[in-house]
């Protein structure tokens, strides 16, 4: 803790709902990001209590047995640490998925890519050897684009990468707790998948531009892993090196399927356009940001 930040210590004999007042108020006079949302996440979290459960326990008096963590955790966030890397865990597409600095923090963005590639994909005509298709997620990080895509379509083949040993190591402990059974192979972006067949490509690579990673939020740029964030001089490196790593399949993926930054789309769209996808489709996410690219061989 910095010298000129507070520490957070609870005033005695409160309810719970007055805990949860003087904690985000506590938060915002340190200038912490959405201070009510991330209490409310940290306060269920100590508590052990979610839905209507918490809401019904507003009026309790809070337990004098969780004041020593509940301090802790306010304390960690009101110093910048995530939320979800204090409490080691995100929801994604309705399942809980572990998260640490290992990983970035699965985005509700990204829930539409999964659905995007979903509903493009199973519109593909059948293979005509009848083989299942493969779909393969690039730089999965937490594995929550793999893991959601391999339980909405369970007949197709899903096998995810990342550079990262420990990225791996976090996306392997969720595929276990989630009971999924999905392939994992460890590289860089296309490399592990050189002479393989993959029919569907999908990933949300890192696309910030160097310069603008000093101006990010302190909760991204002091805690979330800088190489799945750092995109190359304009964000778009990683784009050009799987478009260029595509000749190192055994054949073009019939869909490619990429997250990108705000402004990114053309370009990206160009690339894929470029590299023989006749048809493109821009999707924009909730705040009408063109976010993700989808190409279809034609």
């Amino acid at each position: 803790m910095t010298q000129d930040q507070q520490l957070f210590v609870m005033q005695s004999q409160q309810s719970i709902r007055e805990a949860y007042v003087e904690a985000s108020s506590f938060l915002r006079q340190q200038q912490v990001m959405e201070p009510e949302s991330n209490t409310k996440l940290l306060l269920e979290w100590v508590l052990d209590l979610s839905g209507a459960a918490y809401y019904m326990a507003l009026p309790d008096p809070f337990p004098s047995d969780k004041r020593e963590a509940w301090e802790s955790v306010v304390n960690r966030k009101a110093q910048g640490e995530p939320a979800q890397y204090i409490i080691g865990e995100q929801e994604f597409y309705g399942e809980l998925f572990h998260v640490n600095p290992s990983v970035l923090i699965p985005r509700p963005e990204t829930e539409l890519l999964v659905e995007a590639v979903v509903k493009y994909g199973q519109s593909l005509p059948a293979r005509e050897d009848g083989l299942p298709r493969i779909c393969v997620d690039i730089g999965t990080g937490s594995g929550a684009i793999a893991l959601t895509i391999a339980r909405l379509c369970p007949q197709w083949q899903v096998v995810a990468s990342d550079i990262s040993p420990d990225a791996l190591q976090v996306a392997q402990h969720n595929s276990r707790q989630q009971g999924m059974d999905i392939g994992w192979q460890q590289g860089n972006l296309l490399e592990p998948f050189a002479g393989s067949r993959v029919d569907i490509l999908v990933s949300n690579p890192p696309y910030i531009p160097d310069e603008d990673i000093a101006g990010l939020q302190p909760e991204v740029r002091e805690h979330e892993p800088l190489t799945a964030l750092a995109g190359g001089p304009d964000g778009l490196g990683p784009y050009r090196i799987m478009i260029d790593q595509l000749n190192l399949l055994a054949s073009m993926p019939e869909l490619i399927a990429f997250e990108l930054g705000q402004g990114q789309a053309p370009d990206v769209a160009q690339m894929v356009r470029a590299a023989g996808y006749g048809q493109i489709h821009i999707i924009k996410d909730l705040a009408g940001i063109e976010r993700h690219v989808i190409g279809i061989l034609i």
